[in-house]
């Protein structure tokens, strides 16, 4: 396939991807969710280094590219879950192969600093 049959803003099926999930945030959130349904404080205490408006912004984004689906229950107060939509599971070889990738890469960097 040609690459302009992409037809889309991207200059490659990878940088289309990298898209999808960059953000300082996007992975952990998506490593949270691929096994399991998360409320939002849930999803605080999990990454407590997130603030509020950045979490809200990361899984507003993962929500409009259709990767997590949020589901909002009429209660008082509001009860709101996140989950991975079917698509956004089509990703989990790709967060599993990173996390394998990024565990040997800070073996790796302990090596080079002598731990």
């Amino acid at each position: 396939m040609k690459h302009s049959a992409y037809k889309c803003n991207f200059g490659c099926p990878v940088e289309a991807a990298l898209e999808a999930i960059s953000g300082k945030w996007k992975g952990v959130i998506l490593h949270h969710l691929q096994d399991d349904t998360r409320r939002f404080n849930e999803l605080r205490k999990l990454i407590p280094d997130v603030t509020q408006r950045m979490l809200t912004k990361q899984l507003r984004e993962l929500e409009a590219d259709k990767i997590i689906k949020r589901k909002i229950y009429p209660e008082i107060p509001p009860k709101v879950e996140y989950s991975m939509t079917d698509f956004g599971l089509t990703l989990k070889p790709v967060i599993k192969a990173l996390q394998k990738w990024g565990m040997k890469y800070i073996q790796e960097l302990e090596n080079i600093r002598g731990r």
